[in-house]
């Protein structure tokens, strides 16, 4: 099963303005774009690709005063369009493609994505409910339960040899009477 695009890093064209440091905050940690754009509750990929579409001077007046919002003086006002410059001139000029799907996935995302933007009625939910069960399920194939049942095999011969026995004769005695 493959990653929603959302869920998944991947090779991201703003992965160097996203990993691009901030510098410290109060307690000593560095920051990044990445999680200062989380801690105040932006989606960090949506945001670049904004800031990436925008014209470069709008785009670091923007992030400019993104920066300035956040909590505990992270950035000083008086940094605050030198290091939105900086950042800027890491993003890719205008907007990039997607990270890639494949086919199976990107239609399993946009079945689900339309029956929760539909699922305002019971009847809509049942419907979307529906929608979701409909979505590919994992099958184990002959060969998973074959490779299981090996492996369950291999583990009880493992205790077998494992485990002492618990026969209380010993086995000198057996030899010593038939003489």
């Amino acid at each position: 099963m493959t990653l929603r695009p959302e869920y998944s890093l991947g090779h991201s064209a703003y992965n160097e303005f996203l990993f691009g440091s901030l510098g410290q905050d109060a307690s000593g940690t560095e920051v990044t774009m990445l999680s200062a754009l989380s801690r105040l509750g932006i989606d960090p990929w949506q945001e670049a690709a904004r800031l990436a579409a925008l014209p470069r001077d709008g785009a670091v007046e923007a992030l400019a005063a993104t920066l300035l919002r956040l909590p505990d003086g992270t950035t000083p006002a008086s940094e605050a369009e030198k290091i939105a410059a900086r950042l800027v001139a890491l993003l890719p000029e205008g907007s990039v493609a997607d990270i890639p799907q494949t086919a199976e996935a990107r239609i399993a995302s946009l079945a689900v994505t339309k029956a929760n933007r539909k699922a305002e009625t019971p009847e809509k939910r049942a419907a979307a409910k529906a929608a979701r069960a409909a979505l590919p399920k994992a099958k184990a194939s002959p060969w998973t339960w074959l490779i299981w049942g090996a492996l369950a095999l291999a583990f009880y011969l493992l205790i077998v040899q494992l485990t002492p026995t618990l026969n209380l004769e010993s086995e000198g005695r057996e030899t010593q009477q038939g003489s």
